[in-house]
């Protein structure tokens, strides 16, 4: 039975040969198709061989799908006809006939398409249509949960999504700019992909990976690789960073500021780790005297802070981490030194003298560091003496008043303290000025001042009803403010201002003026002026120390109500005088005017008057200058002709 079955076989095979040899038609092996690549959305030109293109314009045109042919083209004497399916809308022939346009294509052109010559079927032509369509740029999304270096197995590290493309584009994951490769127990990379309904691919990409402390500052990217008809590509997405958890290996303590500190600093001691997350911190201070560290209560964890800082604040701190996932605890302490200076004291506290006489100050302090100390009139900042001794010599009343102590710290930059100090000089009292004018108006509330100093500290007195104010300017000096009624009998008296001390009295007497529109005052060069109503208070500002004690005036500016009046009155005489120049210039222009003529005028009277007065002017030129008036011909006039004119004044 075996050996027929053999001799069958041998034959079957003997047949085929035959007919391959001999060449039976349609039976000869198809040649591998033309490819053709074109991207989506673009037109797809599909020619019909080289054969075709030389005439033969009766053509039929297949789509194969899944090695079944369609006809959806048929060509007949160039002209052509979509027959009904998928394709009826979107060919077109386009040249001689020969060539067939696929517009708009997708992903499902994707196909062999065949052209086939109506009067041989060996002449028929297979085309290859490759699509392709670039994908978007690529997403990525890291993990915000966060990775443990404690995990046994990789975690997901980051996903990365690339949309519509075709075909699949490849994925490739980065860190660092290096490429990631699947190492088993340490990187896995899993890709799916989604068809959408347009044929096009969605690419989703899942990096896992096992992380260690040193990834905390990776760099993890994706990239798609993809190829179109003009070459290969690429797209990257853009970089991210996974959080790391890890524990910590280190606890250290870090103040700021750093340097040199002082009293009155913001300073911040901060507990700080080299895991993450950080672990629970406590801040606790040694105590100077039981020597046991105890707990400071913060608002932050890990931040103590001291505002303004205090010497009380120097001493041992220390920062205390407790992991809470492995429940273990480290620690480091620092030394915080506070610099300051402190009770800064003068003796004597209270310095009294008399005239003539000498005083010394002693300047003391307290500090961590060596200290320089300066003395310095208050009044006017300047440096009288370095050093902690001042040498006051041969007193005289502008001695008295504050003197400081500054006490400072030349390693601290800002580290200062000072204390102010009043020396009291005995005297009777001194008065800012001995007598004034003031000018005021009738009816009007208006405010007098009187200023004195001296030691013991004078009382002020008026002889004038009235509200008076006290105000101390230093411990010597005293102001006191009158405010009353402007009446015809002060007026006429004035005001007194009386100081005392059991060493002396002293006066001031203020002159009251009434001024209005027409009244002015005195040039302020020799006396004072000033006008002072309920809204407008004149008062003293002269230091006694920087004036005499005697008679003279206290010199003040005027009011501005005084300055007005004379300002107008400067301003109404300088229209006045400039008009009376224009008019005066414009007839003399005109010729209207004698001034400069020689001669006599007539001066016309009444017809009664007439023949009774008669008035001459004459020229006022000199002999030599006559002798401009003469003649163009160089005569000169008779002497009854040299320009005399005669005013007739009965007009």
């Amino acid at each position: 039975m075996e050996l027929p079955k053999l001799v069958c076989v041998f034959l079957l095979a003997a047949c085929c040969c035959c007919r391959r040899a001999a060449g039976v038609p349609g039976e000869a092996e198809q040649p591998a198709p033309e490819l053709l690549e074109v991207e989506v959305g673009s037109t797809a030109l599909l020619k019909c061989g080289p054969a075709h293109s030389q005439g033969n314009l009766s053509l039929d045109w297949f789509s194969v799908y899944k090695e079944k042919p369609v006809l959806i083209y048929r060509v007949r004497q160039g002209q052509g006809h979509s027959e009904p399916g998928e394709y009826q809308h979107r060919l077109s022939l386009q040249g001689k006939g020969a060539i067939l346009a696929l517009a708009h294509v997708t992903p499902h052109d994707e196909r062999i398409f065949l052209c086939q010559g109506k009067r041989s079927r060996s002449q028929e032509h297979r085309i290859q249509l490759q699509v392709y369509k670039a994908p978007e740029e690529p997403s990525i999304q890291v993990n915000t949960v966060g990775i443990s270096v404690n995990s046994e197995e990789p975690e997901e590290v980051a996903t990365c999504i690339g949309r519509n493309g075709y075909p699949i584009p490849q994925v490739t994951w980065y860190k660092n700019r290096l490429p990631l490769k699947e190492e088993k127990n340490r990187v896995h990379i899993q890709s799916s992909q989604t068809v959408e309904s347009s044929g096009l691919y969605t690419l989703h990409s899942i990096l896992k990976a096992q992380l260690v402390k040193e990834d905390k500052d990776a760099q993890f990217y994706c990239e798609l690789s993809y190829r179109l008809p003009s070459g290969n590509h690429m797209k990257e997405s853009r970089e991210v960073t996974v959080s790391i958890f890890y524990p910590a290996e280190k606890v250290w303590v870090e103040v700021v500021p750093t340097g040199m500190l002082k009293e009155g600093d913001h300073v911040e001691i901060r507990c700080l780790a080299d895991g993450n997350p950080s672990p629970h911190f406590t801040i606790s201070k040694q105590n100077p005297s039981t020597m046991e560290m105890e707990e400071k209560a913060t608002d932050h964890n890990g931040l103590l802070v001291l505002e303004p800082a205090q010497k009380e604040h120097s001493g041992l701190y220390e920062c205390q981490g407790l992991d809470l996932d492995t429940m273990v605890s480290l620690s480091d302490q620092q030394e915080l030194l506070v610099n300051y200076v402190s009770d800064v004291r003068v003796s004597p506290a209270t310095p009294e003298s008399h005239e003539g006489s000498s005083l010394n100050l002693t300047c003391e302090a307290e500090s961590n560091q060596p200290l320089e100390f300066h003395w310095l009139r208050a009044k006017t900042g300047k440096v009288l003496e370095k050093g902690p001794m001042l040498q006051l010599h041969n007193l005289k009343r502008e001695a008295g008043g504050g003197y400081l102590c500054v006490a400072s710290v030349p390693s601290v930059p800002g580290l200062n303290r000072t204390q102010l100090v009043n020396v009291a000089i005995y005297g009777s009292p001194w008065m800012a000025s001995k007598e004034r004018k003031l000018w005021v108006k009738e009816n009007e509330v208006t405010s007098l001042s009187c200023e004195a100093s001296g030691h013991p500290r004078p009382t002020i007195s008026w002889n004038v009803n009235g509200t008076a104010h006290e105000q101390d300017k230093d411990p010597q000096s005293v102001l006191s403010t009158l405010n009353v009624l402007v009446t015809p009998e002060l007026l006429e008296t004035g005001a007194e201002c009386v100081a005392s001390n059991f060493l002396g009295r002293n006066t001031t007497l203020i002159f009251l003026k009434l001024v209005n529109l027409t009244t002015l005052p005195p040039d302020s060069t020799t006396t004072t002026t000033g006008l002072s109503t309920s809204t407008h208070l004149s008062s003293s500002t002269a230091s006694p120390h920087a004036r005499a004690n005697s008679t003279s005036t206290e010199k003040k500016l005027p009011e501005p109500e005084s300055k007005g009046v004379v300002i107008v009155a400067v301003i109404v005489c300088i229209l006045v005088l400039a008009l009376l120049g224009a008019v005066l210039y414009f007839f003399y222009k005109k010729g209207k005017l004698p001034c400069g003529r020689s001669g006599k005028q007539e001066i016309t009277l009444p017809p009664s008057h007439k023949s009774e007065i008669v008035g001459e002017v004459k020229s006022d030129k000199l002999p030599e200058e006559m002798g401009l008036l003469q003649g163009s011909n160089g005569d000169k006039r008779a002497p009854g002709d040299q320009g005399e004119k005669y005013i007739d004044l009965r007009h």
